[in-house]
């Protein structure tokens, strides 16, 4: 599944608040991340609540603008499998951030379609403040 969203802000402004992977918290999604930590290529990610995700950062591409993550411990759902990646693009002189996300059971994919939907617009929100 996929969402896009075009954003007020210059394409590498863009990029370089998803590519700051350890500053999720303060740089995408402020109060729906409350810390990040990075240990390598594990990113933690403290809810408000407590709760604590682990992602594996697989690729920063700065030519393309994609960064590729999974999460590997800690979500909500009883995933078995989650691989996402953004990526940023020019479209005819706009910015468009993309978020594509995979996951198993398929049964879930509709509850993580609705996570991206509502996370993609309060990012928006973030960048063009």
């Amino acid at each position: 599944m996929s969402v896009a969203t075009f954003v007020d802000v210059p394409a590498a402004q863009a990029w370089e608040a998803i590519a700051d992977v350890g500053a999720v918290h303060e740089r995408l999604l402020p109060g729906r991340v409350a810390s990040a930590e990075i240990d390598g290529d594990i990113r933690i990610l403290t809810m408000p609540g407590g709760a604590r995700i682990r992602e594996l950062i697989i690729a920063i591409d700065h030519e393309l603008r994609r960064l590729a993550y999974s999460v590997i411990e800690g979500q909500a759902m009883p995933l078995t499998y989650h691989h996402a990646a953004f990526q940023v693009v020019e479209v005819d002189g706009r910015t468009q951030i993309i978020w594509t996300t995979d996951v198993l059971p398929h049964a879930l994919a509709g509850a993580v379609q609705a996570r991206v939907e509502r996370g993609i617009v309060e990012m928006k929100a973030v960048l063009e403040r």
